[in-house]
């Protein structure tokens, strides 16, 4: 039987549920959300009697229509809660789902790489990352998968180059990298559950987001190794308005909010508010480089080419940290 079948046996379906329960209610009493009472998973009854699964099946639906996809990815990012076990109920209860709606898709979509997340190797390469690799990662959780890729999944690897291709947060979003990648999955339908398809978009999302977050180290740290030589530079405002803050920005708040910046965008990737400021810091930071270097202290020219240059060399040789899931086993690895 197929894990993404409906479970046969109702001692193991209560069990799972049992387990599902407990992430459930601590998800709604972190986001405020009103979970109606259910007595039967309450009362842990054991073994279950058919009105007691189908209080638990209830329970479910009308607490999946409540939760959002960012709500179950924050708290899944964040809480201890969410071992491996439980986040292997939470994509076999979503993919065991008919049919399935956008917003289970979604959440699905999520659930796959962070299941593969905790499978994979901490430093697996890029290349060793192959369809093959994930498909055998995860073929307990989605079944066994046929290699014969359709033709509409064909996209997906010119996606992944385009993006390695990036060197810097700007021209991911400018080419709307990720935007090609949720398009081609709002158009599969009830074809993205198929095997394959799970495993090659499980595949996409991780080595994006892997990119994504290789490229946001690297501007933050282009950016905190600008402000660094800006200070050596006797500058200490800079006129950010064009990343909206302030047209005489001190240079030490920026830097705080920089380090600030590296644990709030360790959740998920997107295209949003802070990470345009971030992107726009950045160029406001070269320019000011750039401007400074052009009409400053010409003794101090030489000094700062050469802290440039071992800024550049120190980033070019760092490795991102990956990002993880929060669980008492994996510790999420710092900035």
């Amino acid at each position: 039987m197929s894990p993404a079948e409906q479970v046969a046996d109702p001692s193991l379906e209560w069990r799972e549920a049992q387990q599902l329960y407990s992430i459930y209610v601590a998800l709604a009493r972190e986001f405020v959300i009103e979970a109606p009472d259910c007595a039967a998973l309450e009362s842990q009854q054991a073994p279950p009697d058919d009105s007691a699964i189908r209080q638990a099946r209830q329970w479910f639906t009308t607490m999946d229509r409540q939760i959002q996809v960012h709500q179950l990815r924050q708290f899944l990012q964040t809480t201890t809660l969410a071992d491996t076990e439980k986040l292997r109920l939470l994509l076999l209860h979503h993919l065991r789902k008919e049919p399935h709606s956008s917003v289970d898709r979604d959440k699905v979509d999520f659930l796959l790489v962070q299941n593969f997340s905790y499978l994979a190797p901490p430093k697996i390469d890029d290349v060793e990352c192959d369809l093959a690799y994930v498909a055998q990662a995860l073929e307990p959780l989605v079944g066994p998968v046929n290699f014969n890729i359709p033709d509409w999944l064909a996209p997906l690897e010119p996606i992944i180059e385009a993006a390695a291709a990036c060197r810097r947060l700007s021209e991911l979003f400018g080419g709307r990298i990720v935007e090609q990648g949720r398009k081609l999955k709002a158009h599969a339908g009830e074809n993205y559950f198929a095997p394959v398809a799970l495993v090659a978009f499980a595949r996409f999302n991780f080595l994006i987001r892997r990119i994504f977050f290789r490229l946001m180290h690297d501007d933050l740290n282009a950016i905190l190794e600008g402000l660094t030589e800006l200070d050596h530079r006797g500058v200490k405002h800079l006129d950010c308005r064009r990343a909206h803050f302030s047209h005489q920005e001190p240079t030490d708040r920026l830097r705080m909010i920089c380090h600030s910046w590296k644990v709030m965008f360790q959740a998920e990737y997107s295209s949003g508010q802070p990470l345009k400021m971030l992107t726009d810091l950045r160029t406001v930071v070269e320019e000011a480089l750039a401007k400074n270097a052009a009409g400053g202290n010409t003794g101090n020219k030489s000094s700062g080419k050469a802290r440039v240059a071992s800024a550049a060399a120190a980033a070019a040789n760092s490795s991102a940290p990956e990002f993880q899931v929060a669980s008492p086993h994996l510790k999420q690895e710092d900035d």
